[in-house]
């Protein structure tokens, strides 16, 4: 099943009385990249995150936020604390004011406690090492939940591809019937033309057959066609596989495309241009759909 790109996930834990609250969401990207975001005594633990990722994620841009969810008051350790030391200086820069520009008023506590920074929640920090095991349960839990939206995403992806596939193939078919007409068309108003430019000319007859064939078989997109059948096919294919699939099947679209294009340019017939018209523009929605998949 192919997986789209974008998703998201949460999960949570409870780890020395505090709650543990983990998002995780995924956005495109070529190649993988992963971005973290956690307190900064759970730093260490970067690396160990990073790895976990990659295990179960193969493509796209990934943000990961671990938080610590804090309750002053709760049993958790966090605390009010007073900085004493930032307060006096408050303090003692009002006093001076006060004097220097011989202000009214007093300086209350009401005043002191406003100032930013003199009273903070004091949070208590958790040893990594202990706290992995709790954060990678956690972890997997929302990486399980990201992949879940990733592959609901994923089959409405393969919905639209397999839909547009089977619309290129039925102009490929009307292609391939189209082509034969072609090239005996061709060669008749080749060798009508040949014939009135050498009229009154005495030339090889078998020779002349044999210089028609050579040209007509230059305008053949009898093996574009094979090709971009197989391409087809193989794409198909991926859409039922159970691995990781965007750049395969970017690369493919980039072969099928190939293919079209030198159908486009052997041929000048009208309906083989009509056809290749309307197949490139379901292989650039296909395209754009590709960009989605991980």
């Amino acid at each position: 099943m192919i997986r789209s790109m974008t998703g998201y996930g949460s999960a949570e834990a409870i780890f020395a009385e505090k709650k543990l609250i983990i998002e995780i969401k995924s956005l495109n990207h070529k190649n993988l990249e992963s971005s973290i975001r956690l307190p900064v005594f759970l730093a260490p633990l970067e690396v160990n995150i990073k790895k976990r990722v990659l295990e179960r994620i193969s493509r796209g841009r990934v943000e990961i936020t671990i938080r610590i969810d804090s309750d002053p008051g709760a049993n958790g350790g966090d605390k009010l604390e007073a900085n004493i030391p930032l307060i006096g200086s408050y303090y003692a820069l009002l006093t001076s004011l006060k004097e220097s520009f011989n202000l009214a008023g007093e300086i209350t506590l009401d005043t002191l406690v406003r100032l930013k920074g003199g009273i903070h929640i004091s949070e208590a920090e958790i040893d990594p090492e202990e706290a992995w095991g709790t954060i990678r349960k956690a972890l997997d839990d929302s990486i399980d939940s990201l992949i879940h939206m990733k592959e609901d995403e994923g089959r409405l992806l393969c919905e639209d591809l397999v839909a547009r596939i089977d619309i290129i193939g039925n102009y490929t078919k009307e292609l391939e019937s189209r082509a034969p007409q072609v090239i005996e068309q061709y060669q008749e108003r080749l060798s009508g033309r040949i014939r009135e430019l050498v009229e009154g000319v005495e030339c090889d007859e078998s020779r002349l057959i044999q210089e028609v064939a050579i040209m007509a078989e230059k305008s053949d997109i009898t093996e574009e066609i094979v090709r971009l059948k197989s391409h087809m096919k193989q794409f198909g294919e991926m859409l039922n596989g159970n691995i990781a699939m965007g750049r395969k099947m970017d690369f493919l679209f980039q072969e099928m495309h190939r293919e079209i294009n030198t159908i486009g340019s052997k041929s000048n017939d009208l309906a083989i241009s009509g056809n290749v018209i309307e197949i490139k523009t379901e292989l650039a929605k296909l395209r754009e759909q590709v960009q989605n998949i991980e």
